[in-house]
């Protein structure tokens, strides 16, 4: 395991490590040094071996493992404890608590390996999270929620879907892909979005009003 990376507290942007799948060491390069970070449940487990120190652990800790759990209150790590019989997932308790610290932007890790249920949720979740710009990094691709507008680096060719939740994502406009959209409506029950491709290094995507996540499955 990689020496723990110690986060400090700046109140712009959290990090969110959730449980659900494991994700390639990868996905922690480039993070904020200086960040705040939440673990959900056994996002915990997730971050000590992703070798991140967690400054909070929320959830009713029915999957974080004993050892996890040891670790983080030798460490000073807070612990909030909600009953099993709950109203909202770990994640979703876990993002409650970034508003309140009045974050605006959000690094979430993980949530995406296990049961198709909670992948979906956590999708719909994320993209409905309006005024946050969200990273969302697992084993198995890369998201943004789009707040406003949205540049992304990129590799000519590299896949990159643009899928809306939750309701219309309203005049959509991109530049630096192989299929641009001008102002056109993105419907959730609709493909128009999906599979482009970008055409350079750099794409810029922008939204009126609406959920739209975008999604590089190949990140």
């Amino acid at each position: 395991m990689r020496p723990l990376l110690y986060p400090g507290h700046m109140t712009d942007t959290a990090i969110i490590i959730s449980g659900g799948d494991k994700v390639p060491p990868a996905v922690a390069d480039g993070l904020p040094a200086d960040t705040y970070v939440i673990a959900a449940d056994s996002g915990l487990d997730l971050a000590a071996t992703l070798g991140i120190r967690v400054d909070i652990v929320i959830g009713d800790l029915d999957s974080a493992s004993a050892a996890a759990l040891e670790g983080a209150q030798r460490r000073g790590t807070r612990i909030q404890r909600h009953p099993v019989d709950k109203d909202a997932s770990d994640l979703e308790l876990a993002l409650a608590h970034a508003r309140e610290k009045g974050v605006s932007s959000l690094i979430v890790i993980g949530g995406h390996g296990g049961r198709m249920d909670h992948f979906l949720a956590n999708a719909s979740l994320l993209a409905a999270q309006t005024g946050l710009d969200i990273e969302w990094r697992t084993g198995t691709g890369w998201a943004h929620r789009v707040n406003g507008t949205l540049l992304l680096r990129g590799s000519p060719g590299e896949t990159i879907s643009l899928l809306a939740f939750g309701g219309p994502a309203k005049r959509v406009r991109t530049s630096g892909l192989q299929w641009p959209l001008h102002g056109e409506d993105l419907d959730p029950g609709g493909t128009r979005g999906l599979s482009n491709r970008f055409i350079g290094e750099q794409a810029r995507i922008a939204v009126a009003d609406g959920n739209l996540l975008v999604i590089l499955p190949e990140r």
